[in-house]
């Protein structure tokens, strides 16, 4: 469970007030006074709020829920009470960027009433920290308001200042997030414009903003389109419910709360991605023993099309490639080794299953029992991916077989939908996985809303255009080429942990590069590729290449040493569409991962944060070379010199620092 090791409450608490006395705004600030919300309730209008960075203006919105049977929840609110908390705690993270995080907000929750019959009641509460603003609705018990039925939430947001949208455009609800990132002008996204979340809002010389959710339990997916009547101004859209006739977002009984909706802010796009806010708005650790969850490196054969590595059989979805791939794992220090399929899964049914399939039987072609024992033998753990499809109906039984069996953990995929039907799955397959101490990794799915701060044993998600999209050609597909790379890393990645495919070693510029379905390509250097192990959050990277790609390449020992989870977390360098350098802590060493696009950069990394000497062992892009050419570098750093590293276009850089002794 999540240690408390400080915790401070403050609470007033008015009830019953006059619709007279709170016609002024209620103001709430973060700790450090930089934030600013101001939340008028009264008149006929809908509460509204609006937010402050440095005395700026940078946010205002307006709140509300639409209730089928009873109208829209929004007009004619009074408060009728407040109440106040000031908290300060600092709590464990079993895995993830930190080690631990302290949870330091102001907040403040208001009670409403409707003036006129039948006085529906609504309470909103608001937080502010020193990195963000968050609200959420909650609808009370004991009111007129008893089993409901949201068909809309009428929030609204709208932006000052003629931000640009840093945007993921998506073509419905039913959607792992698989699209490119644009560039707009807010003001350009209109009502017919679908956006996925995270979005990031770049106000020059301002504020970077991050719009996102927390806490997605019991509640349908939040995503922004634009406003018709009023450009530049966002509204909620939620994911509807599959097969409903009568526009139902979210079915529930009072008392029900909504996820979070969050404003994260910060004058630099690195702050957003150091912020462990989602972590704070979400619930601690259900899990009260963790230490069976061990983040590590796994294989992924599936990425590669199972591609010939040499000498002897074709390999394929059988006992014999698996061992091998098993015999990579143990020669390396790899610790897991995933199970997967091509047209047919590990479990011997079809990919996309059209009917019946049974997930506790493996196909013909591998002999379970054998390879479990030769995977006991060589130190390995097997991981399975499944078809939720396939998985729903069994879910109890296979997560007990794959208990006995002594399964690490499963990758569930295909979800492509997060309306509350799915989420509560989402919730149901968290939990039974972890009674079974199975970890959890989720692809075709929607993007992380703290979900692993209360599932630790959840330890990634997709939700991005991944690097199987080098693999084949679509409609517009371009692959996944470094400025794609880079628009993941500081806008997806604010959400949460990625698993994006890492690790192949067939490395190409873009103008070289082509679609290849069976040991495909990747786009950028050697460099750039292994940084992805440092800047991306990943407590499950892969080594998705094959093991013949690997073997005596430069970069295999940086790739199979690196840690996969940290005790801390710290970004160097963040010039958005351009350079990323990011520095994770694990003991008492710090690793560096730096990423470019279109552009080579030379940034000189200030090292304030060691304490002492240090020796820095760097691998570094060779252009020269190739795009798959590294050199090597070891130098003598310390807090008060900065690091200077050349990084070319589309590159990369990987380090690590070690105290030296004495």
């Amino acid at each position: 469970m999540a240690v408390r090791t400080r915790w401070t409450f403050l609470l007033a608490l008015t009830i019953g007030l006059p619709a007279a006395a709170r016609t002024d705004p209620i103001e709430l600030r973060s700790p450090d006074g930089r934030l600013t919300v101001r939340v008028r309730v009264g008149g006929e209008g809908p509460p509204a709020f609006d937010v402050a960075f440095r005395g700026v203006p940078i946010a205002e919105g307006s709140l509300g829920l639409d209730l089928a049977g009873s109208g829209p929840l929004a007009r004619g609110l009074r408060i009728v009470g407040e109440r106040r908390r000031v908290v300060d705690e600092t709590y464990a993270i079993p895995v993830g960027k930190a080690s631990s995080a302290r949870d330091r907000h102001n907040a403040v929750i208001l009670s409403l009433v409707e003036s006129a019959a039948p006085a529906r009641r609504l309470d909103v509460e608001f937080r502010a920290f020193d990195d963000g603003v968050a609200f959420r609705y909650r609808i009370p018990e004991g009111g007129p308001i008893g089993d409901f039925v949201i068909v809309d939430e009428l929030t609204r947001i709208a932006f000052p200042g003629a931000p640009t949208a840093h945007a993921l455009p998506l073509d419905s609800f039913t959607t792992p997030y698989e699209k490119y990132y644009e560039a707009v002008p807010a003001s350009a996204v209109g009502p017919d414009r679908l956006i996925g979340l995270p979005l990031l809002l770049e106000r020059p010389g301002t504020a970077w903003i991050a719009v996102t959710e927390a806490d997605l339990t019991d509640y349908a997916g939040l995503y922004l389109a634009g406003d018709a009547s009023a450009p530049g101004t966002f509204r909620a859209r939620l994911s509807p419910l599959p097969g409903r006739r009568d526009g139902a977002k979210v079915v529930g009984k009072a008392p029900h709360e909504s996820p979070w909706r969050i404003l994260m802010v910060a004058d630099d796009p690195g702050r957003l991605l150091e912020s462990n806010l989602i972590f704070h708005l979400s619930d601690p650790p259900a899990i009260a023993d963790t230490s069976w969850i061990r983040p590590g490196k796994t294989t992924f054969p599936w990425w590669n099309g199972y591609a010939p590595g040499g000498a002897g059989p074709r390999p394929g979805v059988d006992t014999a490639t698996m061992k091998a791939y098993i015999d990579f794992c143990a020669e390396q220090g790899i610790p897991y080794h995933s199970l997967d399929g091509l047209d047919v899964a590990w479990y011997g049914g079809p990919i996309q299953p059209d009917g019946p399939t049974d997930v506790t039987r493996s196909a013909p072609s591998i002999d379970m029992p054998e390879l479990l024992r030769y995977a006991r033998e060589k130190g390995v753990r097997l991981r399975l991916w499944l078809h939720w499809r396939a998985l729903r109906p069994q879910i109890d039984e296979a997560f007990a077989t794959y208990e006995r069996w002594g399964v690490e953990g499963v990758m569930v995929d295909f979800m492509d939908r997060d309306d509350q039907e799915m989420v509560r799955f989402y919730h149901e397959m968290a939990e039974k996985a972890a009674r079974r101490h199975l970890t959890l990794t989720l692809h075709g799915a929607y993007k992380p809303t703290g979900m692993e701060r209360t599932w630790p044993n959840v330890l990634n998600y997709e939700a991005a255009l991944n690097q199987e999209y080098n693999k084949w050609s679509a409609d517009g597909s371009r692959g996944t080429p470094p400025s794609h790379n880079l628009d993941v890393a500081f806008i997806r990645m604010i959400a949460g942990p990625l698993d994006y495919h890492h690790g192949g070693m067939r490395n190409v510029l873009p103008e070289d590069f082509k679609f290849r379905n069976e040991a495909p390509l990747v786009q950028g250097t050697r460099g750039h590729q292994l940084a992805m192990y440092v800047v991306y959050l990943d407590p499950l990277p892969m080594t998705a290449d094959t093991p013949a790609a690997y073997r005596g390449q430069p970069g295999l020992d940086f790739l199979r040493d690196v840690p996969t989870s940290w005790d801390e977390t710290r970004v160097l360098h963040a010039e958005f569409g351009r350079c990323l350098v990011v520095a994770r802590r694990k003991g008492d060493a710090w690793y560096l991962g730096g990423m470019t696009a279109v552009e080579g950069r030379e940034p000189a990394l200030d090292l304030g944060f060691l304490k002492g000497p240090h020796e820095a062992d760097l691998w570094l892009d060779e252009p020269t070379g190739g795009p798959t050419a590294l050199s090597r570098r070891r130098e003598r750093v310390a807090s008060g010199t900065p690091l200077k590293v050349r990084i070319p276009r589309d590159g990369g850089f990987v380090a690590r620092l070690s105290p030296r002794p004495g």
